[in-house]
């Protein structure tokens, strides 16, 4: 008997090493680090909202994996992508995207997850990690919007035609008092997390390729009177999340300061337990910080503006003691054009203002785990002659309603990716772990060259 007991002892610690060993896979949290694998992960990443989309189709699959061997060989280990799109039409006077996950009220197409189930796939192979956003503030892919609709506090002939402002915030507002819109956001919820991978077998919820849940882009309470219910659905929806997924991380996908209408919004959406790591978006065309279509004239205050903001947060975080991801922050090419062929040598300064914040996190060990630029575009190129999306158009990491090309960052754009690629050379040095193609190959042949100014 006593061996028998002892033969089962060591199978159970076997099973518990295994066990560990699986977890370890994937990025928890701790006194405000992200940590994989028992060391630190600090990370630069990409936002490719539109790579689970787009797969569905076999001839963009290969530009998907082209795409992401791209990204792996400057060393972008971290892709923020959408879930799904919720309804179909126009919204706001703009074509959304589509197809969708949701096409109708409770109606789910999940045949469309099969994109997601091959980004993810091959995101894993390359040892990459993903942070899905599970709906929208904005109505470019239906989010909030779609569930007013379906729910009667929307018209149809509201919905379709250009809100103003305030007509945005007032019917937005609405979304989180309203019950059955945030059941049917769960329902969609749970459709995605309990996905089993028709590649890899594995439930999403038991994927190390994700990084993380977010509750959606860019939530906002929208109007001050709307606060409270705002906090309460934070918490409720992320407390939701955990209960199905004991794995993965949750946040917000929240802008800030800028988009919680007070910094003491921000402060209290993320000291939820169940929120694990703070998020902050930085837009300074949207947010009147230059007004000169150069840009070059308010370059300056734009840097000023955005040092200030992500040191604002950080202290923030730091209070908190929990992570702080810069997960959006773009601007437009030179002069405000579209164009590809454009220069992009204010962008680049902007950009490593915002790499040499994250930078200095990683040597000082502090709270900025990870920044997301927006948006990695790749072989994609606007339609000549016109910057509106059209169907049959190449999609891009701008959504629909901008202009195509507008924060685009394309793989012809030498000199940003130089950039990129100086500062993910430094942070390979450190951690002395190459990304790896499909191949297997490791593949940073210039990782020497990059050094961190």
């Amino acid at each position: 008997m006593m061996v028998i007991k002892r033969i089962s002892l060591l199978i159970l610690i076997g099973f518990a090493g295994l066990f560990a060993k699986a977890q370890s896979r994937f990025i928890t949290c701790r006194e405000g680090h992200f940590f994989l694998n028992g060391a630190p992960y600090y990370y630069i990443g990409a936002n490719y909202w539109y790579g689970g989309l787009l797969a569905n189709d076999d001839k963009a699959r290969q530009r998907i994996v082209k795409e992401l061997d791209f990204l792996a060989g400057h060393g972008v280990t971290n892709l923020r992508v959408m879930a799904g799109a919720e309804g179909s039409g126009r919204i706001n006077g703009v074509a959304r995207v589509a197809p969708a996950l949701q096409p109708a009220k409770g109606i789910f197409n999940t045949d469309l997850l099969k994109g997601l189930d091959f980004l993810l796939t091959e995101m894993g192979r390359r040892n990459m990690k993903a942070v899905i956003f599970l709906s929208n503030n904005w109505e470019w892919s239906g989010g909030f919007l779609q569930y007013l609709n379906w729910n009667g506090l929307l018209p149809d002939s509201v919905m379709r035609r250009k809100l103003n402002w305030d007509e945005m915030r007032d019917y937005v507002s609405l979304f989180y008092q309203c019950k059955p819109c945030r059941e049917q956001y769960e329902k969609q919820v749970a459709q995605i997390i309990n996905r089993v991978n028709t590649i890899t077998g594995k439930r999403y919820g038991n994927d190390p390729a994700i990084m993380s849940w977010e509750l959606a882009n860019e939530p906002r309470p929208m109007r001050p009177a709307a606060i409270p219910s705002f906090e309460q659905w934070i918490g409720d929806a992320a407390a939701f999340i955990k209960s199905l997924d004991k794995n993965h991380l949750v946040t917000t996908g929240c802008e800030g300061e800028q988009g919680s209408e007070t910094m003491a919004v921000f402060k209290t959406i993320h000291a939820v337990k169940s929120i694990d790591y703070c998020t902050i978006h930085i837009w300074p065309k949207n947010w009147g910080w230059f007004k000169d279509t150069s840009i070059a004239k308010d370059l300056n205050n734009v840097i000023s503006n955005t040092e200030h903001y992500i040191e604002a947060h950080a202290a923030v975080a730091r209070q908190l003691g929990k992570p702080l991801v810069i997960e959006e922050f773009g601007l437009p090419r030179d002069n405000h054009s579209f164009l590809p062929e454009a220069a992009t040598s204010l962008r680049d300064r902007y950009y490593a203002c915002i790499f040499e914040k994250w930078t200095s996190s990683l040597r000082a060990k502090d709270i900025i785990g990870g920044c997301n630029f927006w948006a990695f575009s790749g072989s994609g190129r606007p339609a000549a002659q016109r910057f509106e999306w059209q169907p049959g158009d190449d999609v891009l990491g701008d959504p629909p309603q901008e202009e195509q090309g507008l924060n685009s960052v394309f793989d012809s754009d030498r000199s940003t990716w130089a950039l990129i690629e100086s500062v993910t050379a430094a942070l390979r040095k450190r951690v002395s772990r190459p990304l790896l193609t499909t191949q297997g190959r490791a593949t940073h042949p210039m990782a020497e060259r990059g050094k961190l100014k």
